[in-house]
């Protein structure tokens, strides 16, 4: 399986981040917090994400049960990509596909998560 480092930021540059994997599908998912961000999620191992800027450049915000760390720029908003741990234990990331450069969107397969129902 051939893998690929993407590259991706905030809408300001000041959160941005280096991933390496390789994109076959995303996940919009329909949670409160999902469904008002209108993120795309791109799940890989937490060691396949690199932050190429300071790690406190990136503000973090917790909600409902504190399992996810959202991380998102405190200046534009963006939310870029979350962290937390699978059920199996393995620390994970999910990347807003939205904020990664020069992809297309439209050519990767969506999945729809029933994140209400949680």
């Amino acid at each position: 399986m051939n893998t690929t480092t993407y590259t991706g930021s905030c809408q300001c540059g000041k959160v941005a981040i280096e991933v390496e994997g390789r994109i076959d599908s995303g996940l919009a998912c329909n949670c409160s917090m999902c469904a008002k961000r209108a993120s795309l999620l791109w799940f890989v191992p937490r060691a396949s994400l690199r932050l190429t800027t300071p790690d406190d450049a990136a503000a973090t915000y917790l909600f409902n049960k504190h399992a996810i760390r959202h991380r998102f720029c405190p200046a534009c908003g963006i939310h870029v990509f979350g962290e937390a741990t699978d059920p199996q234990g393995n620390a994970v990331a999910a990347v807003n596909l939205r904020s990664i450069n020069n992809i297309d969107l439209a050519a990767i397969p969506v999945r729809h998560f029933d994140g209400k129902a949680l």
